[in-house]
């Protein structure tokens, strides 16, 4: 058996490093500012994911994106007038966020160092560039990575622009990442392959069907597990 090398992209929140609990927090928060006299956490949030759908395209993703559709929910439900300060706060909630620590996922120090030796590693995240660039430095992960490429959006078109830029080999290419929405499905319509590694908060709106176990898809407990599916380059 010969050593085959693989190109891996590598999701960045909450694949590498916890994320959505700090918004989970921030919406616990702002929920509590709200104090509406009616209306449960999980009606406030079927309003705010109403909101944060019709902004994606607009706003895209990240604190401040969360911050306005915070801003804009509570203008919706709010039961009396508010000042401006009111709605500073509510902003304040999400800028938090990105004062939080960075908290590696158990195992993607060590499983990274042993991926970086033997494939080539590609950092594939979306978001506003210069807050996942500074998430990114702040983890100490960038070294094990040859890119570190930033989309508005991971969909189809992203992959295939992607596969394009860098000369990657659709069928020795793999993206690894805890959203079915935005990870699996449009790797694999792309042409590639994925390997899942689910996370217990991950968001809300990145919950999708996800297809059967194939030579092509593989669901796997936690990162560390790529070490076993990428030994020496054979999954």
């Amino acid at each position: 058996m010969t050593m085959q090398r693989y190109s891996l992209l590598i999701d960045a929140d909450d694949t590498l490093w916890e994320n959505n609990i700090y918004f989970e927090r921030a919406f616990e928060q702002f929920v509590a500012l709200l104090d509406h006299s009616d209306l449960t956490a999980e009606e406030i949030r079927d309003v705010l994911d109403e909101i944060e759908i019709e902004n994606i395209q607009v706003h895209g993703y990240g604190s401040a994106s969360f911050g306005r559709n915070l801003q804009q929910c509570f203008r919706r439900l709010a039961e009396k007038p508010f000042k401006e300060g009111e709605l500073a706060a509510v902003m304040g909630l999400a800028e938090q966020i990105l004062e939080q620590p960075i908290e590696l996922i158990d195992g993607v120090a060590e499983t990274l160092d042993h991926l970086a030796q033997r494939h080539r590693l590609i950092l594939f995240s979306k978001g506003r560039p210069y807050e996942q660039n500074l998430k990114v430095d702040r983890s100490g992960l960038r070294r094990y990575f040859q890119q570190c490429r930033i989309v508005r959006e991971k969909d189809t078109a992203a992959y295939t622009g992607l596969v394009e830029e860098a000369g990657l080999d659709r069928e020795k290419t793999w993206m690894v990442g805890n959203s079915p929405k935005s990870d699996v499905l449009p790797a694999l319509d792309a042409g590639l392959n994925a390997v899942l590694v689910p996370h217990p908060h991950t968001w809300r709106l990145e919950h999708d069907e996800i297809p059967p176990a194939s030579n092509r898809f593989v669901v796997v407990e936690r990162f560390g597990d790529l070490r076993t599916l990428f030994p020496d380059g054979r999954p």
